[in-house]
């Protein structure tokens, strides 16, 4: 998730289990901070933007880690504050916020890898966008209101019930994404697809309108449904997988990391003269936050030495207009 709803998760975490056994300013600081800390993995190098991708939610965000990371975290701050008589509660809440911070990512569809150095099993549910204001405001509500009547017995209240709010609302999203998944694949299958994979992830900023991406042979398949929508069948528009292209990156250690992180959902394709191999998760044809030159195209292929970053940004100016046309159930056609 953004930066902001993980400081609003784990400031709320932090009061919850502090309540007034410290200063409210304090349990509020220290949950934001340490809600913060497993993403400072951004600013390590690996020395690629393919390994900057698949390396980001890493070990910094591994319940294992962050559990004994936990430990020298809270003598640090009880020692700070002198605080030494009560740092089994510190630590909960410490321990809380951290290992919060890596369960929260995992709802979204980028991939986290929680059970390192066990299994590097990139978790990734997709039942919630990156950014989604409802989770982060359920949460930021409740312990500015905590804070604005300096830890009140209604105050602590109100933290609980925006806690429960934004994980009831994680909890929806799950419910409908497989509302979702069980229609794309009816609508697949009436359509005469036999889709190898399915994938249902939201689209921006809420659960009202949904992304369905499917693999079928060599193609791949994109559709949306916004729960206004009327009833009836999903519409898919279909584009090229490269499955040619693919086999022959065969070996190219950079298209195979993609191809592992991504679950599968990947497409290639080539471009100025180069290959591409593009992460069909996170985005929407053509333009995806994760595509990267793999190979120089060539008979055969020339791997290079590094792989280059090919991202796009959409033109909002065409999309958002889109977004909220279909967003209230008008079966629009995506601006391509």
């Amino acid at each position: 998730m953004d930066s902001l709803t993980q400081v609003a998760l784990g400031a709320a975490v932090g009061v919850a289990v502090m309540r007034r056994r410290t200063a409210l300013w304090k349990s509020v600081l220290w949950g934001a901070v340490a809600g913060t800390l497993p993403d400072l993995d951004v600013l390590i190098d690996h020395g690629d933007p393919v390994l900057n991708m698949v390396l980001h939610r890493a070990e910094t965000h591994a319940l294992f880690w962050l559990s004994l990371f936990s430990l020298p975290l809270t003598a640090l701050v009880v020692t700070l504050h002198g605080e030494w008589d009560r740092w089994r509660h510190w630590w909960l809440a410490l321990w809380l916020v951290l290992v919060t911070h890596p369960l929260l990512d995992a709802f979204t569809v980028y991939g986290t890898q929680l059970a390192l150095p066990f299994s590097n099993h990139p978790y990734g549910l997709g039942t919630v966008f990156i950014i989604d204001p409802l989770v982060t405001l359920a949460w930021l509500g409740g312990t500015a209101w905590a804070l604005a009547t300096r830890g009140s017995q209604t105050g602590l209240r109100a933290n609980l019930i925006g806690l429960a709010l934004g994980t009831a609302y994680l909890g929806w999203g799950v419910l409908v994404q497989q509302h979702v998944e069980r229609l794309a694949r009816s609508s697949l299958a009436a359509q005469g697809v036999q889709a190898e994979r399915v994938l249902v992830t939201p689209a921006a900023f809420s659960s009202l309108l949904w992304r369905v991406v499917a693999l079928s042979d060599d193609q791949v398949l994109e559709g949306f449904h916004a729960l206004l929508d009327a009833p009836g069948p999903l519409h898919f528009d279909r584009f090229d997988r490269g499955r040619a292209l693919d086999a022959e990156l065969q070996g190219n250690d950079s298209a195979q990391r993609i191809r592992d992180f991504s679950h599968g959902f990947y497409k290639v394709h080539a471009q100025d003269g180069q290959v591409l191999i593009t992460d069909l998760r996170m985005g929407l044809e053509p333009t995806y936050s994760f595509s990267f030159g793999v190979a120089e195209r060539a008979s055969p292929l020339q791997a290079l030495p590094v792989p280059r970053a090919a991202g796009q940004r959409p033109d909002l100016s065409r999309l958002l207009p889109w977004y909220w046309q279909r967003l209230q159930g008008h079966a629009l056609p995506v601006p391509r």
